[in-house]
């Protein structure tokens, strides 16, 4: 390999980086061109940035997880508490039409619906004389998490490099060339935004300085301030008003910063100016190896913690656009790798403690207005960002959703007893960096109020996998809170006597025999998010040693919640009248949340239940939008059928366009809806996390939905309720080989496996009986569902596995070999 040494900067040459090993690369023979869905994204959780790879015009287009239009407000409408009671007496009639008509007048906010997630801008860097080239190369280094492009013009190779330090909070791009001094190019912004201030300052820094905008009637006030500056080795530097210009270069390497006036979602009282300049001028005197280097230590932290090996074929061997048009045509076992951590690579790059949630985008917006305003739908697209964050080994890239969570819980204090007269908080579907609860959108979505309910369950699901009881300790009011809205909230069915969520709905699905409203009472999906969050609670109140009363009233609130049906076609009823319609396939299938993420419904505990959601999926089909397909990998992993989620995955990994009616991925692997929405990533490397190992259903289950297409195989680092954590997983014919399975608490590990295991010293297992003793694997009864007559249910056929109980101490790591 031909190495060029230039004053401490390593060249290597563009042949060094082919990919040709299916190492985990995304990488392409042609730049994005003018397609921001071709640009590859580099973050570290405050900095977005989707680098380009064009050659004659580079563009870095760059975000900042705090700009958001607007500034803070809230959108309760108090209308609502006067209506309620006529909504529901209406919903309760059955006229739904006409309860939705006085609903979106009464509920839904006549004030913002939300503020946007907003551009910064991008950095050009244009290159004279560079229209004509070859030898062009462009990559994503997962390992790295490093964006590179490399290309020759004449003799001369020139190399870029970009990296959004996670160390040190700028984004850096090196640039360097072959050939001494053949480095030249000039760098300048541009910006969607309005009124925004583009200049160089001190000869030296380019900057580019604003205010958001107004949106919806609320006053943008987020002000912010990007600055880049140059560092050359040899050539000339020099400025015009609105670009800096490097002229004869060896290299060089630039340093972004972006900040902004945002301290929380209720002040705005920070200082743009210094917080750029610090974070510039702290990162400006390190030279690039080592920023490089402090980087590359802070991301393989995280993203060396989970290596998955599902072997490799040649396919692999192939640009990431043709293995993508090519995958579900060939065997190519690592490119479902390559997204699995892909995944991962882009949770660790939008989301780091004491920043913003992953919105809908992640943290990648190029877009004044982005679709859906690039939000927190917390109807599913939010929660589905974070599903991976705790099995995947990434517990502390939970905090900022964690975070968000808490601060709903008060600011949804105040839409509780303004819209409800309720107790307790409340947030309706969708919320934003100021942490709106109110009802937006218009009725057919936004009536929903089990924003609330579902999010804290997040707060539940990380103590449940790190069993940290001062942050349970901590969060306890959080969860409490949801559920007293709930004790307040809840009417007395006049039909079936039941309690019930109402006005309620199954988002976002408007079935005929309802006029084509959503509203209703009592749908299967709010039933068992209170049956949950009540659960939750209950469970939660024993282990602090406190609220038992309250506690009490959960118990016997729980007990008058309507139980699921299973209706005359065999399906799980998604309401609480047998109206399915076997035709529907409508994109979100929110009553199968008992399956997952929730664990009311199982193969060994439930299986009529597990039966009624295998027929409701088969009705639903499986092609559809992009982030419904990733729900639906995690749903057949829980169904234990592996082959289906794979066949998922391969729907999921199918080019945007080809897919007739639905989603699938684009070029640089980004989900499509489409357009755009990060979710289904997320959720497609939860469900092939779900499809290796699960732990919610009483037991720690190995390899529970492996495919026949990946027979073979190993997994270090996926971690499992109650500190849990498997050091290594080797597999063959879909059998265990070897598993080494780590107990950072201690307590008895009920393990699930197919096929007979030993320990490693030659012991055999003792098997398991009864319900598991640590407190982690208890489960709910889940109330027998009440099954209509004309119902076919066919229970499963379940594979054989062995249950085991293997006690474990503090720090021990258990090592079971196949017997």
């Amino acid at each position: 390999m031909k190495q060029i040494l230039l004053t401490g900067i390593l060249l290597i040459s563009a042949t060094a980086y082919a990919q040709t090993d299916g190492t985990l690369r995304l990488w392409y023979r042609q730049p994005a061109g003018n397609t921001w869905e071709n640009a590859l994204p580099i973050g570290n959780g405050r900095l977005g940035a989707m680098i380009y790879g064009n050659v004659e015009t580079e563009t870095i287009q760059l975000n900042e997880h705090t700009v958001w239009s607007g500034g803070p407000n809230r959108n309760d409408n108090p209308e609502a508490l006067a209506s309620l009671p006529e909504i529901q007496k209406l919903i309760f009639e059955g006229r739904q039409k006409e309860a939705e008509k006085l609903a979106n007048n009464a509920i839904i906010t006549k004030r913002s619906h939300g503020q946007m997630f907003e551009p910064v801008g991008s950095l050009h860097l244009a290159f004279e004389g560079h229209h004509t080239f070859t030898d062009y190369y462009r990559e994503l280094d997962l390992g790295r998490a490093v964006s590179k492009t490399s290309y020759k013009v004449g003799d001369v190779t020139y190399t870029r490099e970009a990296l959004a330090s996670l160390a040190d909070r700028v984004v850096v791009v090196q640039l360097t060339a072959s050939k001494r001094g053949s480095l030249s190019f000039a760098a300048y912004y541009s910006t969607p935004q309005r009124g925004v201030v583009r200049k160089t300052e001190s000869g030296k820094d380019l900057t580019l300085s604003g205010t958001t905008i107004d949106h919806e009637g609320v006053k943008g006030m987020v002000a912010y301030k990007g600055i880049t500056r140059i560092k050359t080795e040899g050539g000339a530097l020099s400025a015009t008003d609105t670009s800096l210009i490097v002229e004869g270069a060896n290299a060089a390497t630039i340093y972004i910063a972006v900040a902004s006036n945002f301290n929380s979602y209720n002040d705005i009282g920070g200082d743009e100016k210094a917080r750029a300049a610090e974070y510039l001028n702290k990162a400006y005197p390190k030279s690039y190896p080592s920023l490089l280097k402090a980087h590359i230590t802070d991301y393989q932290k995280y993203f060396n913690r989970v290596k998955l090996d599902l072997g490799t074929t040649d396919a692999a061997n192939l640009p990431t656009d043709e293995r993508l048009k090519n995958f579900r045509s060939v065997n190519d076992p690592q490119f479902a790798t390559l997204y699995f951590q892909f995944g991962r690579y882009l949770l660790i790059s939008s989301s780091q403690p004491g920043g913003q949630p992953a919105n809908l985008q992640g943290i990648w917006n190029n877009r004044i207005h982005p679709p859906w305003d690039s939000k927190y739908t917390i109807n599913i697209n939010a929660e589905m960002n974070y599903w991976p964050a705790e099995k995947t080994n990434l517990s502390a890239l939970h905090e900022p959703f964690l975070k968000m969570v808490q601060e709903l819980s008060v600011t949804g204090q105040e839409t509780a007893r303004v819209m409800y007269g309720a107790r307790g908080w409340v947030a309706h579907h969708n919320t934003d960096i100021w942490r709106a609860t109110g009802a937006i959108d218009g009725a057919l979505w936004g009536v929903w109020n089990a924003g609330g309910a579902w999010t804290s369950q997040h707060l539940w699901e990380h103590y449940l996998y790190t069993g940290d009881q001062t942050f349970l300790e901590s969060i306890y009011p959080v969860l409490k809170g949801a559920a007293t809205f709930y004790v307040d909230f809840l009417v007395a069915h006049p039909k079936y006597q039941w309690l019930v969520v109402n006005p309620g709905m199954s988002p976002e699905n408007a079935p005929a025999a309802h006029q084509g409203s959503s509203l209703d009472a009592g749908t299967t999906m709010d039933n068992q998010i209170v049956f949950e969050i009540f659960s939750t609670v209950i469970r939660a109140a024993a282990l602090l040693k406190k609220d038992a009363a309250f506690a009490d009233t959960l118990v016997q609130m729980r007990k008058r919640l309507p139980p699921m049906h299973i209706g005359r076609h065999g399906q799980l009823q998604e309401w609480l009248e047998d109206i399915d319609d076997p035709k529907d396939d409508h994109r979100h299938i929110s009553h199968l949340y008992g399956l997952f993420p929730s664990n009311q419904i199982s193969p060994y505990r439930t299986p009529e239940l597990y039966s009624a959601c295998k027929t409701t999926l088969m009705h639903r089909g499986d092609v559809s939008t992009g982030w419904s397909m990733g729900w639906k990998v995690n749903w057949w992993a829980r169904m234990l059928d592996g082959n289906h989620a794979f066949k998922l995955i391969q729907d999921q990994l199918t080019p945007v366009g080809t897919n007739p009616g639905g989603g699938g991925t684009y070029r640089n692997l980004f989900d499509a809806h489409p357009p755009f929405q990060i979710d289904g990533n997320f959720g497609c490397t939860s469900g092939i996390a779900e499809m290796l190992m699960q732990s919610a259903d009483g037991s720690l289950h190995l390899l529970p939905a492996l495919p026949d297409v990946w027979q073979t195989g190993s997994v270090t680092g996926l971690c499992a309720r109650g500190g849990f954590e498997i050091v290594s997983m080797d597999w063959k014919d879909s059998k265990v080989t070897r598993v080494a399975i780590r107990s950072t608490l201690g307590g008895n590990l009920r393990l699930r496996v197919p096929n007979p295991l030993r320990s490693k010293e030659g012991r055999l297992l003792k098997n398991a009986s009864g319900e598991s003793p640590n407190a982690f694997y208890q489960t709910e009864e889940t109330p027998d569902p009440i099954v209509s007559p004309d119902a076919n249910i066919i229970l499963p056929a379940l594979k054989q596995t062995l249950l085991y109980d293997i006690p474990t101490q503090k720090g021990e790591v258990v090592t079971l070999v196949a017997q």
